[in-house]
């Protein structure tokens, strides 16, 4: 898999400019973080490069193939995506939900099967929730709903997995197993892409990050970009690198 994203812009309908020249590239089994602070357009890049907003101008491309001309089918066989995670009102229960990321490859008049069933429990247990697997999803927390929402993307074994924040809202534990399954999804070839609020996350996890800084963007290795030059400038806070570790010194 080969996403390609080049000098990419958006603009809201009679507003200013969000994202501004904006290019990237992305290999198979590679993990790219994108990093600034709120409001910066990292929800809006990851729903542009999808395709779900239409760019102003650039092109993002994945195979080659330019993503605003596939058909919803193909293109939602080649990624899934994992928005920011609210509170359901959906009385399916958990593991009903995770099914649901096969509606794409199941026949609209037949039902999962037995198999897929076990592939679906098999993935929540992996994913350590399958204690969900019959809990009703409006009775699930916000991190508990994520991590149900991380399982429906990947049972479909897309070739590109976005995530919105998908550390929001778990605690220690399950941002842990978060990164986790994004670090083991490589071995499969999946690559991945995730906004995080969290730099010491992407040094531990991505190959590649992009970072928002005022109006512009830097993209390249992790290491490269998240740099106590660059926390300071994208964030307004003083920090010291030690390792993985990013230390906090001051607030500019």
């Amino acid at each position: 898999m080969i996403l390609d994203v080049n000098k990419l812009n958006y603009s809201y309908p009679h507003g200013p400019a969000v994202l501004k020249d904006i290019s990237f590239n992305l290999g198979s089994g590679e993990v790219m973080a994108v990093l600034g602070p709120n409001g910066a357009g990292k929800t809006t890049l990851l729903k542009v490069t999808m395709g779900v907003l239409k760019a102003s101008s650039g092109r993002c491309t994945i195979d080659g193939e330019d993503i605003s001309k596939l058909s919803p089918k193909k293109l939602w066989s080649k990624i899934s995506y994992v928005p920011q995670s609210k509170l359901s009102t959906s009385s399916l229960s958990c593991l009903d939900m995770v099914l649901l990321g096969l509606a794409g490859k199941i026949n609209s008049f037949s039902s999962p099967s037995a198999e897929d069933r076990k592939s679906a429990y098999e993935l929540m247990k992996e994913l350590k929730i399958e204690k969900l697997a019959e809990k009703k999803c409006d009775a699930l927390s916000g991190g508990e709903l994520q991590m149900v929402l991380i399982a429906r993307a990947l049972i479909s074994k897309p070739k590109l997995l976005i995530l919105d924040e998908p550390e929001s809202g778990l605690d220690f534990r399950n941002q842990l197993i978060v990164l986790d399954t994004m670090a083991k999804l490589k071995d499969d070839g999946i690559s991945c892409i995730f906004n995080t609020h969290y730099p010491e996350h992407a040094l531990m996890r991505a190959d590649k990050a992009l970072l928002f800084i005022d109006e512009h963007t830097v993209f390249g290795h992790t290491e490269d970009v998240i740099t106590e030059e660059n926390i300071e400038r994208s964030f307004g806070v003083r920090a010291r690198i030690e390792d993985d570790y990013i230390v906090p010194l001051s607030v500019i």
